[in-house]
C-alpha cells in the first residue's frame, strides 16, 4: 500500500451512513464517490488517520464512524436522520 502522501489526500471526504442494517445502523457507507464501503474499511481507514474529520465510537459491541463535532449537521455521518 502506498503510503498516505502518496495517495489522494482523503481527510476531508465526508462520510455518509447508509442506514442499511438491523434497527437502520450503518453496515455500509458512501466516502466521497465511494459507495457502499462496509463498516469495518471505514473504522480500520479513521484508525489509520485517513478521515482526520472522522472518529471511530463503539455500541454494543461494534465501531462506528462519526463525524467530529463541530457546528454543522450537513456533514454527520447519519446528516439524513
Amino acid at each position: 500500500m502506498a503510503p498516505l502522501s502518496a495517495t489522494k489526500d482523503i481527510s476531508m471526504t465526508r462520510i455518509k451512513g447508509k442506514g442499511d442494517g438491523p434497527g437502520g445502523r450503518n453496515e455500509h457507507y458512501d466516502v466521497g464517490n465511494r459507495k457502499n464501503v462496509p463498516r469495518r474499511n471505514i473504522v480500520a481507514e479513521i484508525k489509520r488517520g485517513e478521515h482526520r474529520d472522522a472518529h471511530v465510537v463503539k455500541i454494543n459491541g461494534r465501531e462506528y464512524a462519526r463525524d467530529n463535532p463541530d457546528r454543522s449537521k450537513t456533514d454527520n455521518v447519519n446528516r439524513d436522520r
